[in-house]
């Protein structure tokens, strides 16, 4: 398996990277891709990237702190994205549930980190929270040629949907599938083209049942696919392995 967005650099995973890592080599998972969300998370996110071979690093600014975003933190971003291990800008997008940072900031800064993307020529890994319709229009209208995957997908199937047909997008799945209250993740899980399918932690978040309201990490993974598995009545675990490797190409 692939977890394909679990935060090892959060300090809750980070004070116990090694045991975090076997843990999750322990039960199948052998790759992880570890996305940033402000500068200094990106720069640690490279560094265990670089000090692990199968690591990957995702560098960018979230919107939560698209305040901390000017010239300066571009400029660094712009440098990570050079480097070999790192396969993917992200996780940059909308966030309108919190509102942390201004609107209008939040759009400002996903525009530029998408033209960024399509200057160094890599994928997007996409936050949308009570944001889809003006962050799907933002990448039509402003990542053009760009691929990505909007990670722990939370909208309806039909959103999902648009994305898969108009965008060319991924769609990644995590433990809110496994909820269960979940309705719209398993309409999702069920409705998407296997193709597009990816699956991930977003580890230390969102921990799937029978370990919600625990911390998370990568070796919780299969309680994910073992719920997609039971809902498509088709394994997934290949699939989704080589549809990472394709969006990310490693």
């Amino acid at each position: 398996m692939i977890d394909s967005h679990c935060h090892l650099n959060d300090d809750k995973l980070f004070i116990d990277l090694d045991g975090v890592i076997a843990r999750g080599k322990a039960v199948g998972v052998e790759t992880f891709i570890v996305p940033g969300y402000d500068l200094s998370s990106s720069i640690r996110a490279v560094d265990i990237a670089e000090d692990n071979e199968d690591i990957y690093a995702l560098v960018g600014i979230h919107p939560h702190d698209a305040l901390t975003y000017n010239d300066e933190v571009e400029t660094v971003i712009e440098d990570l994205l050079k480097k070999d291990k790192v396969v993917g800008l992200g996780e940059i997008g909308l966030d309108y549930f919190y509102d942390n940072s201004p609107r209008e900031k939040q759009r400002e800064v996903f525009i530029k980190q998408l033209e960024l993307a399509k200057k160094a020529n890599k994928p997007v890994v996409i936050h949308s929270r009570d944001a889809f319709l003006e962050t799907f229009e933002i990448i039509r209208d402003y990542g053009q040629g760009l691929n990505g995957v909007f990670h722990c997908f939370s909208g309806s199937a039909d959103s999902a949907m648009r994305v898969i047909k108009e965008l060319g997008f991924f769609i990644s799945l995590g433990g809110p599938v496994t909820f269960k209250n979940a309705k719209q993740p398993l309409e999702v899980a069920l409705r998407i083209p296997l193709e597009f399918l990816l699956i991930e932690t977003d580890s230390p978040y969102l921990a799937p049942h029978p370990r919600r309201g625990k911390q998370n990490e990568p070796a919780y993974l299969p309680y994910i696919v073992d719920k997609i598995v039971e809902i498509r009545g088709e394994e997934i675990v290949e699939a989704t392995i080589n549809n990472t490797k394709r969006l990310f190409k490693i």
